[in-house]
């Protein structure tokens, strides 16, 4: 076949005529346009500019950025324990002082005392006692023992020896009377504190090896269940309970810092 001849150009054709821009790869790949899908440069060098020198992420994605500092959870910690120890103080002080507060408490335990099943309530004041809550502690200890989890463990067993230590003291002190009855040394309630003690403890001991977090809020409805029984059964006032509430708090609080640093000194394998 005949071959058509190219048009041979001179040098002086080709210097009239301005460069073309190639459409199908330079603009492509400039930093904006429409299809680029990538900051970095058409010859394969990144930009220079601080998003081009970005790190890859684990699985090769462009654009990863660095770990972004969070606010560290030592802060929570710090004012939490400050709250329950600061509510606590509060209250003592209400009730030993027989401030407006106490007398509000007493008001509302006369008013409510009594409802409600006799039956149930007295099932559910009987969950802080000692022979109900301290199996379930005991059983979750041993279990955090056998996974190698020994420092956490104690922890847990002496918040639980210091319920007693600092109860005993503080009902001999505040001398209270109880609701139904002639007797004092009421506040706080040891019952609430057994209970929130041994069974948040144990909480806190099984739910690294749980898939799903229920232990915690299965053991707050127990400590509530509890307090809610000692009161319509009238064993005590409402501030007693609370009292309980912020002084195991503060515990609970102090052995969830002492965990989460004895956890961060573990090493990982």
């Amino acid at each position: 076949m005949r071959e058509t001849p190219r048009s041979q150009g001179t040098a002086g054709d080709a210097r009239m005529e301005p460069p073309q821009p190639r459409l199908g790869r330079a603009l492509a790949h400039t930093t904006g346009a429409s299809g680029s899908g990538t900051p970095h440069r058409s010859d394969g060098r990144p930009p220079q500019t601080p998003r081009g020198a970005r790190q890859t992420g684990p699985a090769g994605r462009l654009g990863t950025t660095p770990p972004v500092p969070r606010r560290p959870a030592s802060l929570l910690s710090a004012w939490l324990p400050a709250l329950y120890a600061v509510v606590f103080a509060v209250i003592t002080w209400q009730v030993a002082a027989d401030g407006p507060l106490r007398s509000l408490d007493e008001r509302v335990e006369l008013r409510i005392v009594g409802r409600g099943p006799w039956t149930l309530t007295g099932l559910l004041a009987d969950l802080g006692s000692m022979g109900v809550a301290l199996p379930v502690l005991g059983a979750a200890i041993a279990y955090a023992v056998c996974r190698g989890r020994r420092a956490e463990a104690l922890y847990a067993a002496l918040a639980m020896a210091a319920v007693p230590a600092l109860v005993a003291p503080l009902k001999a002190l505040i001398d209270r009377q109880g609701p139904l009855t002639g007797a004092t040394g009421f506040y706080p309630s040891g019952h609430t504190a057994t209970a929130m003690v041994a069974y948040c403890g144990a909480a806190m001991l099984i739910t690294p090896y749980l898939r799903r977090g229920w232990a915690m809020p299965v053991a707050v409805a127990l400590t509530l269940a509890t307090s809610i029984g000692l009161v319509l059964r009238g064993y005590h006032w409402p501030l007693d309970v609370i009292g309980s509430w912020c002084l195991c708090g503060l515990l609970l609080s102090v052995n969830s810092i002492r965990t989460r640093r004895s956890s961060s000194k573990t090493p990982t394998g």
